[in-house]
């Protein structure tokens, strides 16, 4: 995931600038199905969406991150991909993804130092629109799984438009929202204030520390992608369990 102020998105409600406000996803799949012009996005709603209140241990997930530009969605461009089919149970690392693509806006000097990918690199690259049939049979039928849900579903939506004219909607499980919800659920008190205490970080190495997980090195879409999915792993068993809608975590 690439963020140049990370401090700062994390205090922002989000990069979407909204939320979906979806309560039944399958219900909205099935609207969107309808209205899909594009044949693989179309198949993609028409694979359906869990109902809420399916619990964990029976919810298929993808844990996704991407490799941007820059943080505006409507300015930037996805630069990789990494995805990792999963469930609360296994991360099936034998089934990932990863791409490295031809964004259409320019790489910046400050993104090349986040991620390392390079003018060199991504000539050759493909355009998202050579991928996007297979990204979205990967992700079909799954709940997303991602660290700020303002990057990735923002992104692809931003994406879609630009090439297809019609965006995309999905239900994302965002690990990082889940984080916020125990470290940033209420301001800080008068003494926390006075002595400068800062709020516990909400970034991806952060929390997995928390839950003792390895420290792996970051902004590699796929190595990003494989660690948000073992934080999630770690959130469910900390504080939630098998039986917990799914309802519960989704957005």
């Amino acid at each position: 995931m690439f963020y140049l102020d990370k401090e700062k998105l994390q205090n922002e409600p989000s990069l979407e600038q909204q939320d979906s406000g979806v309560s039944d996803w399958s219900l909205r799949f099935r609207e969107l199905a309808e209205s899909a012009r594009y044949p693989a996005l179309r198949a993609f709603y028409s694979a359906g969406a869990v109902a809420p209140e399916t619990p964990l241990a029976e919810v298929p997930l993808v844990a996704v991150d991407f490799e941007t530009t820059g943080l505006d969605p409507r300015k930037g461009g996805i630069v990789s991909i990494g995805l990792v089919p999963m469930s609360i149970n296994r991360i099936y690392c034998s089934q990932a993804r990863h791409w490295v693509l031809k964004p259409r806006a320019a790489l910046s000097s400050e993104s090349v130092v986040v991620h390392g990918i390079t003018h060199s690199e991504i000539e050759s690259a493909p355009d998202l629109s050579r991928i996007l049939d297979e990204l979205l049979m990967q992700l079909r039928g799954k709940v997303v799984v991602v660290h700020h849900r303002g990057i990735e579903r923002a992104f692809l939506n931003a994406a879609l438009k630009a090439r297809l004219r019609e965006g995309i909607e999905f239900p994302v499980i965002d690990t990082m929202e889940l984080e916020a919800r125990l470290h940033r659920c209420k301001p800080p008190g008068f003494w926390a204030r006075l002595l400068g205490r800062k709020p516990a970080s909400i970034r991806l190495a952060q929390s997995r520390e928390r839950y003792h997980l390895p420290f792996y090195r970051p902004h590699h879409a796929l190595t990003d992608a494989i660690a948000c999915g073992e934080l999630l792993l770690a959130q469910v068993a900390d504080r939630f369990g098998p039986e917990t809608p799914v309802s519960e975590l989704w957005k």
